[in-house]
Formats: structure tokens, C-alpha cells, sequence
């Protein structure tokens, strides 16, 4: 998407969902509140679709005046830490929402669960099966086919109960048992073939410690979480639509057993509908697949600022408004697509531009000599820290007889519309003066080392005191008092738009080898006092940011956070 394309405006409409609320809302069916949720599973960092997610479970409960609670779905307790959970935490208050008192843990329901576990075995509603996780997919079948019954489905209820329990004091080996929901065998949805609620795992869970040896699956605790917390409205990918009959089969088990929360004087029973989830250009979006990168040691951890997660798009230099108008922009629908990345890089770029400092830093540095300015100096350049705020400020940057400026800003021979600097044309220095190029110097090797010329004496600011028209602006460091700065050049994580899109090949296989270059650029001395997170516009470069794990003080790590255009769109 190239930066000349005209963006749509943030999709401010009422989508399907908000309708879905506001008649729930109009007919008095939440009882006088709506409450969402956001339930991410703790076994791995949130990344740029779960912000998505985020925006839409907390935006829709904001817009309804409502609330949204934060739950950790920690029901698989062998992939799960604190580690997890508290980086959930940060990002989604870093994104710019909170939860208030509505944070909740799956595991401080799993009594709760097991006694409805429990009641749902004595109302036959559920049983014990003794197949194995093969053996059940066996029998289950083909949409088009019945499947077959489990032999436990016809044990008696008092026999299954005793053998639940059983499950529970960890009598049974880890896949010899599971407890199964009695529905239909004939279902064409697979999920209704007598799907599994409850299996054996001898895992310590990080909270509940060794309490458990059998834990829920997501379908059931999912439910029951829901309607424990008053939820309203359920709101989930479409990969959980064929799901649904199994959430509101739950639900009706539920109601039956009178577990359903009562507020003013209305019986609410969760209901689930379901979105697109965001799929990305130029990157993956599965955390298992994600999980290998970091764990293969091909990006630097979570937080590496190439990967989408919401820690690595901080780190990167992103900004919490610039992705919360990427999610609005994108809008709510129900049909899969993939979302350009540069739309999310477009969203980044209109956010900094706006809050951005301006500072001046030369990555490939080449020698320029004023020779007629005085060795004393005394020239600087009045800068301001950002054009588009007036109250920003200004900066005074040092103008020196030797200055750095970049290379390819130079050229002896120049091509057509080349209005940088060339022997015999005038070109201004950025906020400090009109510079006439005379002559370059070589090395023995024939190249050019060092570029000469005089400054117009008139010319402060950078304007030419008789009015004539200089073309060209190039921006310079000081030479004496330049500052030394690292510079990690992030750029997209693929060379492909959908690295998952041949399935003959690794995914891996895709991966840009020109992702991360890192450089050694000079910057004019005001970048000494920046602190870890600062972002920068280095003008006619890109937007940067400080690293905020490997910054020291007095060693600077910058990381690009976005070219100031999309460089790929060119590349195609």
C-alpha cells in the first residue's frame, strides 16, 4: 500500500455487533448492564489481533456504559505462567483499557465446575469414557455419518459418578478416562458428538498447585465462567462459531440447574456471537508458531521489535493511539481477509507525526568543509522540536566550518531532478544557511572522502536574502560535537505477504534476512538527552525510538520504528 493511496476513515458505524447489543439493551435483556470479557489463555504474550479483541470487548462495553472483565483462561496448566498473565495485564493497560475490579482467574471456579460437573453426571447429562483420544475420534466419525457410541454411554449414572471421582483422586493415567457430555451422536456438527468436558492431566497448575489432576476443557469452563460473571455478551473469533451449539447447550444446562445470575429481577444467560479475527500482512499470528521463533532463537525473545506482539510493538516505538486507530479503521465484520500491514504502519506515521520530536542524525556519513566560514563559528541552526506543535519548542543546533551530512545526499555527476548538493548548485542546510558545492576530494582509491564549498553569509535560517529559490534541503550534524549513536534498522519480519500460504514449506523459510541491520549514525547533541522510549523523528530518515532494554546511559540503543514511507510498496 503505497502512501499515495487514499486511507478509508475509522469505521465509526454501527456494526452487527453493536446492533446485537443495542437490541439486547433496547428489549432490557442485561438487566440494566452490559458486561463483556476479554479471556486470554497465559501461555504466551498477547500480540496484534488480540488487540483487536481487546478494543472490541472493552469498546463495546464502554460505548454500552457497561464493563468488561479480565479473565485468564488458565485451564491447560502445562503451557501457563504469571509470566504470561502479568504481560497480558501490562498490555492491555498500555492499550489504553481497564477492568476495574473485574479480573478473574478460570481456576478460582474449578469447585464450581467440578460439583456442576458433577450434578450434570447424576441428571445424565454426562458420562466416563473409556476410549482412548484415537479411539474417541474414531468414533465420533465424518459430518455425513452418524458416529458411534462410547461404551460409558450407557453405564449407569451412579457407575460414572463414582468413576469421575475417581478421576479426580488421580487414580487413572493421564488420556485412560474422560468425562464426556451426553448429546447426539448423530449431530453434523462434530462438536455435539458427546464432546469432551473434563480430562485427566497429572500438571501442576501455577496457581491451584497440585490440587487438580483433572481439568475442564475451554467449551465447558468457558460457559460457566460467563454466566458465573454476569457476562451479557461473548464476543469471539469466527473459529468458535461451530462452537456455539456447545456454549448455549452449557448455558441451558445451566439454567436448568438454576446457576444463572439474577440482576434486577432478570435472568441473564450469556450469549456468544462471533467476528473476523485479524489476519496481517508479512507475519504470523499463531502463538505456537510464534512460540518457535522465540524458542529456535530466531527473533530475540517476546518483546524482539519485529514480532507483533504488543511488548515488541512498544518496545518498536509504537504507540497505544496509533493501534487502537488501526482497530477502529479496520473495522468489525464477519469475512476473513488479510489486513495490509501498511495500514497499521499508515496509523503509526499519523500518530508520530504529530507527537514525534524532530531531531537530525546522519547514517552514512560524508565530510562537508565550508571553507569561507570562520573557524570560530558562531552560526546555529533555530530548530523546531516539532512544526505541527507550536508548543513544542525550539532547539539550537551547533553550525560548524565541518558538518556531516548523508552520502547519497551528494552527487558529482548528477542525474535529472538530483537537487541535493553537486559541485556548482546551491543547496540549503537545514535551519543554518545556503551552501554552494565547489569541488570534492578523493583518497588514493578514487573516492570521494570530503566535500567543499562556502556558505552564503546572508542566508541565516536558511533563506537567501535576495529571494531566489534554493530546491533543494538536505539535513547535517556538526562534526566536532556530533553524537555516536547505535542504530537497529527493524523492518518487516517476512519477505512474503503470507508466509503460511504454501503448504509445502516452512513458514521459517520466509523469514527476511534483512529484518534487523544494525548501524553506528551520528546525531546532533541534543539525542544525549533522550531517555529510554523517547521517540524522534529523524528528519527526511524515519521515526525511532530508545530501546528500552538495552539503552544505557551514554550509550544510546535508537530502534526504527517506521520508515517515513512505505518503502515496500515501492518494491513491488
Amino acid at each position: 500500500m503505497s502512501e499515495d493511496v487514499k486511507h478509508d476513515a475509522p469505521a465509526t458505524g454501527r456494526h452487527f455487533l453493536k446492533q446485537w447489543i443495542a437490541e439486547d439493551v433496547a428489549t432490557g435483556r442485561t438487566g440494566g448492564t452490559v458486561v463483556t470479557r476479554f479471556p486470554p489463555e497465559p501461555n504466551g504474550y498477547i500480540h496484534i489481533g488480540h488487540a483487536k479483541a481487546v478494543c472490541i470487548d472493552f469498546g463495546m462495553a464502554a460505548e454500552f456504559g457497561g464493563r468488561c472483565n479480565l479473565r485468564m483462561d488458565d485451564t491447560n496448566p502445562a503451557k501457563e505462567s504469571d509470566e504470561y498473565a502479568d504481560s497480558i495485564k501490562e498490555d492491555i493497560h498500555w492499550l489504553g483499557f481497564d477492568w476495574g475490579d473485574g479480573f478473574y482467574n478460570a481456576s478460582d471456579l474449578f469447585d464450581r465446575m467440578y460439583e456442576i460437573a458433577k450434578k450434570l453426571i447424576e441428571r445424565g447429562h454426562a458420562y466416563v469414557c473409556d476410549l482412548s483420544q484415537d479411539e474417541w475420534k474414531l468414533y465420533r466419525g465424518i459430518p455425513t455419518e452418524p458416529g458411534r457410541e462410547s461404551p460409558g454411554r450407557r453405564r449407569s449414572a451412579a457407575d460414572n459418578l463414582e468413576l469421575f471421582q475417581r478421576m479426580r483422586a488421580g487414580e487413572f493415567k493421564d488420556g485412560e478416562k474422560c468425562l464426556r457430555a451426553r448429546i447426539d451422536m448423530a449431530s453434523p456438527n462434530l462438536h455435539m458428538r458427546d464432546p469432551v468436558l473434563y480430562r485427566i492431566m497429572h500438571v501442576p497448575h501455577y496457581h491451584a498447585g497440585d490440587k487438580w489432576c483433572v481439568y475442564p476443557m475451554y467449551d465447558f469452563a468457558h460457559s460457566i465462567e460467563d454466566a458465573s460473571e454476569g457476562v451479557t455478551h461473548s464476543m469471539c473469533t469466527l473459529e468458535f462459531e461451530v462452537h456455539r451449539p456447545l456454549y448455549d447447550w452449557v448455558v441451558d444446562r445451566l439454567d436448568e440447574l438454576d446457576m444463572l445470575v439474577v440482576r434486577n429481577g432478570v435472568r441473564i444467560r450469556p450469549q456468544q456471537r462471533e467476528f473476523a479475527r485479524l489476519n496481517l500482512s508479512y507475519t504470523v499470528m499463531s502463538k505456537r508458531k510464534l512460540l518457535q521463533l522465540v524458542e529456535e532463537k530466531r527473533v530475540d525473545g517476546w518483546d524482539d521489535p519485529r514480532m507483533p506482539t504488543i511488548c515488541g510493538l512498544r518496545r518498536r516505538g509504537y504507540t497505544p493511539q496509533a493501534v487502537r486507530d488501526f482497530c477502529e479503521r479496520i473495522g468489525v465484520s464477519k469475512f476473513e481477509s488479510q489486513t495490509d500491514v501498511a495500514l497499521l504502519e499508515y496509523c503509526l506515521r499519523d500518530d508520530l507525526n504529530l507527537h514525534a520530536t524532530r531531531r537530525m542524525a546522519v547514517f552514512n556519513p560524508l565530510k562537508v568543509v565550508v571553507d569561507n566560514y570562520p573557524q570560530q563559528g558562531g552560526l546555529s541552526a533555530e530548530l523546531p522540536d516539532n512544526p505541527t506543535d507550536a508548543k513544542a519548542g525550539l532547539r539550537r543546533v551547533p553550525f560548524e566550518r565541518e558538518i556531516f551530512i548523508e552520502r547519497d545526499d551528494f552527487m558529482e555527476e548528477p542525474v535529472k531532478k538530483f537537487f541535493r548538493m553537486t559541485p556548482g548548485a546551491e543547496v540549503r542546510l537545514r535551519g543554518a544557511c545556503i551552501f554552494r558545492c565547489t569541488h570534492a576530494v578523493r583518497d588514493e582509491h578514487g573516492e570521494i572522502v570530503e566535500v567543499h564549498g562556502t556558505y552564503d553569509p546572508e542566508s541565516g535560517g536558511g533563506n537567501a536574502a535576495d529571494g531566489r529559490k534554493i530546491k533543494g534541503t538536505i539535513h547535517w550534524v556538526p562534526a566536532s560535537c556530533a553524537l555516536r549513536i547505535e542504530v537497529r534498522l527493524y523492518d518487516r519480519l517476512f519477505n512474503v505477504p503470507d508466509p503460511l500460504d504454501d503448504p509445502e514449506r516452512d513458514f521459517v523459510e520466509f523469514l527476511n534476512p534483512d529484518s534487523l541491520k544494525s548501524v553506528t549514525a551520528l546525531g546532533e547533541p541534543a539525542l544525549a538527552e533522550a531517555r529510554p522510549g523517547d521517540k524522534f523523528q529523524f528528519e527526511r530518515v524515519g521515526y525511532f525510538c530508545v530501546d528500552t532494554r538495552d539503552s544505557q546511559p551514554g550509550a544510546l540503543v535508537f530502534n526504527r520504528t517506521v520508515t517515513l514511507r512505505d518503502s515496500w510498496a515501492r518494491k513491488s
